[in-house]
């Protein structure tokens, strides 16, 4: 299993608690799949560049997760279909450089 970095961008409407449950749920989701969340780092609410939706911000998350390469696809796709996230980016999580 890699290491994968999800930011995820979701609806201002949302309050802390249905956050937290919709970070909850995709962690679920996560772990359903044979995953692993290492860290979940909600940075706030923040203004988008652009509209996105209609809506002019909203709350950030990062996490740090180990998903098996065959769980990748569908993961993406239900990310798709979650009508309370607005953006998200999927990349492979970068390895910290070493000092010499």
């Amino acid at each position: 299993m890699k290491n994968y970095e999800l930011l995820a961008v979701f609806k201002p409407s949302l309050d802390s608690d249905e956050l937290d449950k919709v970070v909850d749920k995709i962690s679920e989701e996560i772990k359903s799949n044979k995953g692993e969340v290492s860290s979940i780092d909600k940075m706030g609410r923040k203004k988008l560049a652009y509209d996105v939706q209609g809506y002019r911000d909203g709350f950030f998350t990062s996490m740090i997760i180990s998903l098996p390469a065959e769980s990748i696809v569908e993961f993406k796709r239900n990310l798709k279909l979650n009508e309370n996230v607005l953006r998200f980016m999927f990349m492979e999580a970068a390895k910290k450089a070493q000092t010499v």
